[in-house]
């Protein structure tokens, strides 16, 4: 049985048990539809031999070896994975286009006794579909930007935002990083994976109601934004988030805490800012940074290099919104969420035109 995927909306009601990618590890951790589970058929090596056969050698032979290491990568997943699956299990088998990998594993299932699908057109009809959502059709809701410079808790005002019931994205959190040098505390996903996290999350916003979004440019970190989300955040209105130094500089010691505990890491990050500052500063910096000055370090960075480059990017606008801050104190974020969402609520900031 084939199961054709007719628009993302349908992956929030799909009905199967699991969703198996039958593909090799790297090409599911490129992407992969929500919720599915790596099976693979052919592991990433394997993959690669298999293809250099049918390359170099001949078609009927990759088939022939590919069929005994896809026999025996399902034996292993029947024996580990599956092994307590029920009769009544019935999952959903794709790869690539939908071809022989998920066919051949999907033969096998069915020969056991469970109902299979096997997804039409694969993977790709499925990223066909995250195309068509961000880079052909419209931003579905009004966007309105939340800004500051660095250090005013934008990333904690907007989870408390959402947490108050505000509808938001969270792009630094899909993407897995906080949008400066300093802000790749992990590994970022890939670039179709992110577009995957970021088209789920659109599919559940109400287009009646303002998201809020954290001012970012067009890219963060390694990843690009989609063109229809980064033209309506060229649009959007703002909600500027002010706070004394002294407060964004302890805020800065407390989010990025992890680059005092790896000093390697943090001389690394000043050294990749040498194109932007002169020599002197940079050795100054990294002199703080092996002294274990680091709040010093901290308001240098915000001072010298981060308010400046924020200050170029800010955009003048007498619809703007300032909420001003007298710390950063939970107490302070709470006020400033909940005065965000008086202004959502009460619609004071202008409607976005086209």
């Amino acid at each position: 049985m084939e199961f054709a995927l007719t628009s993302l909306q349908a992956l929030q009601k799909l009905r199967f048990d699991s969703v198996i990618d039958a593909r090799a590890p790297a090409e599911y951790a490129q992407d992969h539809l929500p919720g599915a589970i790596n099976l693979p058929v052919l592991s990433d090596a394997e993959r690669a031999h298999v293809g250099t056969i049918y390359k170099q050698q001949s078609p009927f032979d990759a088939r022939k070896i590919g069929a005994a290491l896809v026999a025996r990568n399902v034996a292993d997943h029947l024996i580990g994975p599956l092994a307590g699956k029920p009769g009544s299990w019935q999952p959903l088998v794709y790869c690539w286009r939908g071809g022989q990998r998920s066919g051949a594993f999907a033969t096998i299932l069915r020969q056991i006794g469970w109902r299979v699908a096997v997804l039409e057109g694969g993977y790709k009809s499925y990223r066909r579909l995250v195309q068509a959502l961000l880079y052909e059709a419209p931003f579905p809701a009004r966007v309105v930007l939340l800004d500051g410079g660095t250090g005013a808790a934008k990333t904690e005002i907007i989870t408390r935002v959402a947490a108050m019931g505000g509808q938001v994205i969270d792009l630094e959190g899909l993407a897995s990083h906080r949008g400066s040098l300093f802000g790749a505390l992990e590994a970022q996903p890939a670039q179709k994976l992110f577009e995957s996290r970021l088209a789920q999350v659109m599919l559940g916003l109400d287009p009646a109601r303002p998201v809020l979004i954290e001012a970012e440019s067009n890219r963060i970190g390694a990843l690009r934004l989609p063109p229809a989300l980064w033209a309506a955040m060229q649009r959007a209105e703002r909600v500027r988030i002010e706070a004394p130094l002294d407060a964004r500089t302890a805020y800065s010691l407390r989010s990025y805490s992890v680059f005092m505990e790896t000093p390697e890491r943090l001389l690394a990050v000043i050294a990749a800012l040498r194109p932007y500052q002169p020599a002197a500063r940079i050795k100054a910096w990294q002199t703080m940074a092996a002294a274990g000055d680091f709040a010093t370090l901290a308001q240098e960075l915000i001072v010298h290099h981060y308010d400046p480059r924020y200050q170029r990017m800010v955009r003048e606008n007498t619809g703007d919104q300032s909420i001003v801050l007298p710390d950063l104190s939970e107490k302070s974020q709470e006020m400033a969420a909940e005065r965000i969402l008086e202004l959502l609520g009460a619609r004071k900031l202008h409607m976005q035109t086209d």
